[in-house]
């Protein structure tokens, strides 16, 4: 039975044209898919619901999460029971650990076919019950829309995390009845809800920041998923607040501030601005985590901050405060809690904030000086093959405040957090620091570009990285959407090579790579793609590919020995 058919034969919708309704009520205007499941991919298109065709699932499902991200709405991922399910495991264990939201619809075998090992069956609650915060099986038409708006609940309410419905072929096919009672909500975008910590708590982190002789905000990842950029930045301002934050925390304030103390963690090596900055670190008496989940890289080993501090923790997840350190609960929506702070604090005599503001300012200033002229060396190199500190100088020369960074896991993440500036607090720099799987990056900036597409979109990753997701080149090709691919060819896994040489003495013989011409393989796929070898030509190339209205490919070649500023590599490496 067609799709059409189903339809004209009872006059009443399909479960598949139920979903569809329910997902365009929800604000979904696009979903990643490759087709299927075919009779929802159908009933989508004919209410104007956008697919996306990725090449493969695993990309599919860092679209889904980079569109999430750049809008705040949750992102839709679509695929085929059996093995193509199995490939949207790692995109979602990316989303989960990052707190995105995401529903996967996946095709199920039809009901009476179930436990019967059916062509390419498989326990799929089970599946994703590791890397979902909600795994269901549709089995009656007639509860559509409830499970659908279960599913996004799920994902957008609390913590946001990725979502899992199953929907059996048959049932999508399937007369499906009206709800019994009407359904008009529009959940789909996030965060859903917005309760604010209790009034006593943040009247003792008032005090606590008031009186705090060298206090200091933490600013992760949380900051962005609850758009409360604006909010940390009139804290900022108000309390004389110096401001670091993580990879993920990346642009949640404007790194020009007189007070941003930039990037921390593992990545305050030499050559880095946070290393010039430690002690103020070190002296802190007050430190306020603001949506960080105190990971390991992000507190560089669990060693970054003293032990004498007292912590105050702003999280909408009860459970990663005092994950580490015991701190004062701020249990809430982080922009509705920094809100109610900022409120007890102008009610509080700040002067001593305020006496403080200028000597703070002048170690930050201190601190960038000495950075910029321990980086003028590599930064304005001529080298060949050249420094990736000499590309992320030319970079952040033609960067404007909506531009879209984005960048593959390991270095690339490293270079794009600690060699670029954030022009406005809430500009948007994407990686995948949930896992850091390899090859994320690329189909990653594919959905913020999605997402807004009138807005630049820059990214960044490694020859290691870009080789798991060469075939989405033709998804923009055919999709139509620009991004500046920048590739990082330096011939080598950089990081494994690195890490085990600081470890082991040597390395293993999977660290190097065979010569590839990704330019050639770019154009290949009927992009526009150029090899840029000499210094010179970067600012020239990068501009070009920036102005263009289609993908541009630059296939750098940099140094294979050029590393970020990692603490576990000071003094083992050379520099």
């Amino acid at each position: 039975m067609t799709h059409a058919t189903a339809r004209t034969m009872t006059d009443v919708p399909t479960a598949a044209q139920r979903i569809a309704a329910a997902l365009r009520r929800h604000g979904v205007e696009i979903m990643f898919s490759q087709s299927l499941p075919s009779a929802l991919i159908l009933a989508c298109e004919d209410l104007g619901i956008r697919q996306i065709v990725y090449r493969t699932e695993n990309a599919g499902g860092a679209m889904a999460d980079g569109y999430a991200r750049r809008t705040n709405r949750i992102g839709i991922v679509t695929a085929q029971n059996g093995p193509a399910a199995t490939l949207l495991v790692p995109p979602l264990a990316e989303a989960l650990k990052a707190s995105v939201p995401v529903l996967a619809l996946v095709q199920e075998v039809n009901r009476p076919h179930a436990d019967r090992n059916a062509f390419q069956e498989i326990d799929h609650v089970t599946l994703f019950a590791s890397c979902t915060k909600w795994a269901r099986r549709l089995t009656d038409a007639s509860r559509v829309e409830d499970y659908i708006d279960m599913a996004i609940v799920a994902a957008t309410s609390g913590r946001p995390a990725p979502v899992a419905l199953m929907l059996p072929a048959d049932l999508l096919i399937e007369p499906a009845a009206p709800a019994p009672y009407s359904r008009t909500a529009r959940l789909g975008a996030w965060p859903l809800d917005r309760p604010v910590a209790d009034p006593v708590a943040v009247a003792e982190a008032a005090e606590l920041i008031a009186a705090a002789r060298c206090p200091l905000i933490v600013a992760g990842g949380g900051v962005h998923g609850s758009q409360a950029h604006e909010d940390l930045a009139r804290l900022q301002a108000l309390a004389a607040l110096p401001v670091a934050y993580t990879m993920m925390g990346k642009g949640a304030v404007d790194d020009a501030s007189p007070l941003t103390v930039g990037l921390i963690g593992n990545v305050m090596g030499a050559r880095s601005l946070g290393r010039h900055l430690r002690p103020l670190i070190d002296g802190a008496d007050v430190i306020a985590f603001v949506g960080s989940r105190t990971n390991q890289n992000g507190t560089d080993n669990w060693t970054l901050f003293p032990k004498t501090a007292r912590f105050i923790h702003v999280d909408i997840e009860s459970t990663e405060i005092g994950r580490t350190y015991e701190a004062l609960r701020l249990v809430g929506d982080i922009r509705e809690t920094l809100r109610a702070l900022i409120k007890e604090l102008e009610g509080r005599k700040l002067q001593v904030r305020r006496d403080k503001a200028e000597a703070i300012e002048a170690q930050i200033r201190t601190a960038r000086a000495a950075r910029e002229q321990a980086n003028t060396a590599v930064a304005m190199s001529d080298s060949r093959p050249l420094r990736p500190e000499r590309i992320l100088r030319e970079l952040n020369a033609l960067l404007t405040p909506n531009t879209t960074v984005v960048a593959d896991a390991s270095y690339s993440s490293a270079w794009i957090a600690g060699y670029l500036d954030s022009r406005v607090a809430g500009m948007r720099f994407l990686s995948p620091r949930g896992l850091a799987g390899l090859g994320w990056g690329f189909p990653m900036a594919i959905g913020a570009k999605a997402a807004r597409p009138a807005d630049p979109v820059v990214c960044l990753a490694g020859d290691g990285g870009f080789g798991h997701v060469w075939s989405e080149l033709e998804t923009v090709a055919r999709e139509e959407l620009a991004v500046t691919l920048l590739i990082l060819n330096n011939q080598v896994l950089g990081f494994q090579k690195d890490a085990e040489t600081v470890k082991f003495g040597r390395y293993t013989g999977a660290c190097h790579f065979s010569p590839v011409d990704h330019a050639a393989v770019a154009r290949a796929c009927g992009l526009e793609a150029h090899r840029v070898e000499d210094a010179a030509d970067v600012r020239p190339r990068l501009a070009e590919a920036l102005g263009s209205s289609r993908t541009v490919v630059l296939e750098l070649m940099t140094d294979p020995d050029a590393y970020p500023p990692l603490t576990m590599f000071d003094g083992a490496l050379g520099y």
